[in-house]
């Protein structure tokens, strides 16, 4: 069961300062309620004598009537007025002489004295049990706030959300309006205001205030400051402040009990902040740690990876520049050809990387239009075939029009990426195919291969940064194990999906989709009658 809010409207108005006008009020109400409760114990009295009830069946009303006034009253002063009243209005409407204040019968005085002894103790005892009542109700409320407050500082999520739920639950403990200075070393912002009957929080800018709060913030918070108008308290956790609260007091004093329990609010916000703030330290290490550890990779898997290429362009340089009159056109032609290939793939290697950077920066936007997904794989296997020379790429489309809304270089990019990648893993003279239909609402190219496939649990981590499952190309280089990690973020970028199968009886096989665009067909005859 989720736990209520807690009302900001105080509960016990007798702990808060109250303002002139409203402690009139309340005077005023406390004095009406006595002399109605002794207006009604007169007439029950004057009633019970005319019926014949002794003295000591009267005496007993106005014992009540002070117990009455007791309950309903907010202070002693009421009962012991009571006490004194019903003395009084007993000897001037009951003894004798009656509508007098003497007394002739000897034994007047001391009736007097019991009844008003009787009466004061009776009301203080109820005085006394009312307020342990109220200040065990008072108790379970600050408790209660104090277990609230602990519960929405461990839901708060950053310093804004955990300094606007402490002000609330200061607000709730003691009703008073409050400053807020957050510190950010050795000075502090402009404070937070949070006035007791409004729920939001304005900044604004309290000279003044801030002066005195940086008094305490100098001096390290060793002791509480006050002035006439605020009480000035440090959030701290050990040697570190966080900022400091001021609470307007305007000359009434909080009470020992409600400090108490306005400490233990401010050291629960300490504690939230400073927990948030190791969190965001933590979570900055771990961004480090695992950026670190991606440069690791890279330089590693580069350093590693990169020195055939580079070694084999250099020889073959070196070969070119001191030996060339000593080789015949075929041995330069295949030498010509080895240096191509190597240049080719490093700039594939490069332009990945480029595309990963793009992806972790979050710069990669893409340049969405309508293409026909047709035109974007033919491009994309012409290109292909330059260097698949070993290989027999295949297209076939089960759709003749489809159009997509994407980026078509970037859609390009990932058929390359994972023709490239069936052509490295795949014998010489093995078949690759790519096929284009509809499903749904999508377009899906699916691209298969007949090479050894891929084992079960590699399948999902292909499409990871820098994994390349330990598998060599013929050359004997090992993939960087980007291509496919980008295939993955482009197609998502594109609201798409990416996976991969086995393909019968052996072999893979890619898949992934993109979302159609609706295509008006007098539009499209409109466009091949224009010529475009």
């Amino acid at each position: 069961m989720e736990r209520q809010e807690l009302s900001p409207e105080p509960i016990f108005e007798e702990s808060y300062p109250l303002k002139k006008s409203h402690r009139d009020h309340v005077i005023l109400k406390n004095v009406l309620k006595s002399v109605l409760i002794f207006l009604g114990a007169t007439g029950l009295s004057l009633l019970f004598h005319q019926l014949g009830f002794t003295d000591s069946n009267i005496i007993m009303v106005y014992i009540l009537g002070v117990l009455l006034t007791s309950v309903v009253t907010s202070h002693r002063t009421y009962s012991l007025v009571s006490s004194i009243a019903s003395v009084f209005i007993y000897n001037y409407l009951f003894t004798f002489p009656r509508f007098s204040l003497a007394a002739y019968e000897t034994g007047y005085p001391i009736t007097f004295v019991v009844m008003f002894l009787t009466a004061y103790i009776t009301g203080t005892l109820a005085i006394r049990y009312k307020e342990q009542a109220g200040q065990s109700a008072k108790n379970a409320y600050r408790a209660r706030i104090l277990l609230d407050t602990a519960q929405m500082l461990s839901r708060a999520a950053g310093k804004e959300e955990i300094l606007d739920a402490a002000a609330k639950q200061i607000r709730k403990l003691i009703n008073r309006n409050l400053l807020i200075f957050e510190a950010k070393g050795q000075s502090l912002q402009d404070p937070l205001v949070f006035e007791a009957d409004k729920d939001g929080g304005t900044v604004c800018k309290r000279d003044r205030e801030k002066r005195e709060a940086k008094r305490l913030l100098d001096n390290d918070a060793k002791e509480t400051l006050s002035d006439l108008r605020y009480l000035y308290l440090a959030m701290k956790v050990q040697n570190r402040i966080y900022g400091v609260v001021a609470v307007q007091v305007e000359q009434d004093p909080l009470e020992e009990a409600e400090i108490s329990m306005l400490l233990s609010v401010i050291n629960e916000c300490a504690l939230a902040l400073e927990n948030e703030k190791n969190a965001r330290e933590k979570e900055a290490a771990a961004v480090l740690a695992e950026s670190e550890q991606l440069r690791a990779n890279l330089l590693r898997t580069i350093s590693h990876d990169l020195r055939t290429p580079l070694t084999a362009i250099s020889g073959h340089a070196s070969n070119l520049l001191y030996n060339e009159e000593t080789l015949d056109e075929n041995t330069r032609k295949q030498i010509y050809s080895d240096i191509y290939e190597d240049s080719m793939w490093l700039i594939e290697l490069v332009e990945n990387l480029l595309y990963a950077t793009r992806i972790e920066e979050g710069r990669m936007t893409l340049q969405t239009t309508s293409e026909l997904l047709g035109e974007i794989v033919e491009e994309a296997v012409r290109y292909i075939e330059r260097k698949a020379k070993t290989h027999r790429v295949v297209t076939s489309y089960e759709e003749e029009l489809l159009l997509v809304k994407a980026d078509a270089k970037l859609i390009m990019q990932v058929i390359i990426n994972i023709v490239d990648n069936a052509i490295k893993y795949t014998p010489p003279g093995s078949m690759v195919s790519v096929t284009v239909k509809k499903s749904g609402q999508m377009a899906k190219v699916i691209i298969s291969d007949t090479g050894n496939g891929i084992p079960d649990a590699e399948k999902e981590k292909i499409f990871e940064k820098f994994y390349s499952g330990g598998n060599r190309i013929a050359d004997n280089r090992r993939s960087l194990g980007l291509g496919l990690y980008l295939c993955r973020a482009i197609i998502e970028a594109h609201q798409g999906t990416i996976c991969v199968k086995d393909n019968q009886p052996h072999g893979a096989v890619f898949e992934f989709t993109l979302p159609l665009e609706e295509v008006r067909i007098y539009d499209k005859i409109s466009d091949l009658g224009s010529g475009r």
